[in-house]
């Protein structure tokens, strides 16, 4: 089978498309039919290492351990291990590739409770953008950000892949959205949702004086105390990806500014389970989630799609289209 591989760190330059083995599921896993995946910032760190941590996480310290990318896949399963007892062959799934057979690939393992079926009324590609950046946004605003109907929320990246999901999250928690973003991404912000909209190279809204219940800061690159400021009193301010300043901050300081101040500060990284997956089925059968695709590239240029997320201008996701 065809599949994205690389052997050491760096620029999409390094990534190869080639010919290897096709995976064998375990007892609990099942062989998806990869029909489209997704590009995140997760594997852009992954192939880079700009984190230092990356290299600690992944067993890697001089090169890639894992020299697949892509954990967001949709495809058709095609063999079912032993243990498995909600999927079979044929079924249409969306979600989380195993690490070790990553999702830029015509084929990939992936565990049972790491996908659910695939929504009738959504694509291939449009499911393929769902897992991570969903799963990132309905976690920090839900779990870390004790998100409540009538509260102040601001999203700020609102109109990448993690804030897009963000604004119409919020929105169906019934909680007033402030999206902020460039310029040429206003009018998605107020597609999506948004009650107000606030285009950041016009205005700093942490210097506006406004407070806000929560606060979700998706690659926000103000300083902490910054976010702390624009918090109401009790607010919560929860980070998604950033610079490695920010998120080295957010570990360093977070935990001391939510005793000093009363106001948590935090930090989210998604976690993948099944009862989340469904519950972003249900939101996507509604409508009342809707995924937005900025490129679509084919698996043959997975250098230019992650070139193209690398460069952070990403209107929504970008999807890697398999089959």
């Amino acid at each position: 089978m065809k599949a994205v591989f690389y052997t050491r760190y760096g620029s999409p330059d390094v990534l190869e498309l080639k010919e290897i083995d096709r995976p064998v599921p375990l007892d609990d896993e099942v062989l998806v039919k990869v029909h489209a995946a997704s590009v995140n910032a997760y594997d852009w760190h992954f192939l880079t290492a700009d984190i230092f941590l990356v290299r600690l996480a992944s067993g890697g310290l001089l090169g890639p351990k894992v020299p697949l990318l892509g954990a967001d896949i949709a495809g058709t399963i095609e063999q079912v291990g032993k243990s498995i007892t909600q999927l079979q062959p044929g079924d249409e799934v969306f979600g989380f590739s195993r690490r070790s057979t990553g999702g830029f690939a015509e084929y990939v393992c992936a565990l049972e409770k790491s996908l659910v079926k695939k929504p009738a009324n959504l694509s291939f590609e449009e499911a393929a953008a769902v897992p991570m950046a969903a799963l990132t946004a309905l976690q920090g605003l839900r779990d870390k950000g004790q998100i409540q109907p009538g509260k102040k929320v601001l999203i700020n990246g609102a109109s990448g892949g993690v804030g897009t999901f963000a604004v119409q999250l919020a929105k169906s928690y019934g909680a007033e959205v402030t999206a902020v973003c460039s310029t040429r991404n206003v009018e998605i912000a107020r597609s999506l949702g948004a009650d107000f909209v606030i285009d950041y190279t016009k205005e700093d809204f942490t210097k506006s004086g406004q407070r806000y219940d929560l606060i979700l800061a998706v690659n926000g690159y103000h300083p902490i105390a910054a976010y702390q400021r624009a918090l109401a009193p009790g607010g919560a301010y929860v980070m998604a990806g950033g610079a490695p300043a920010q998120m080295f901050q957010a570990l360093a300081l977070g935990s001391w500014m939510s005793r000093s101040e009363g106001k948590k500060m935090g930090s989210i990284s998604a976690t993948v389970n099944q009862a989340d997956l469904a519950v972003l089925k249900e939101l996507l059968e509604t409508g009342k989630v809707r995924p937005v695709i900025d490129r679509r590239f084919p698996l043959s240029e997975a250098r230019e799609a992650l070139r193209y997320l690398g460069a952070g201008h990403a209107q929504g996701k970008v999807v890697i289209n398999v089959a």
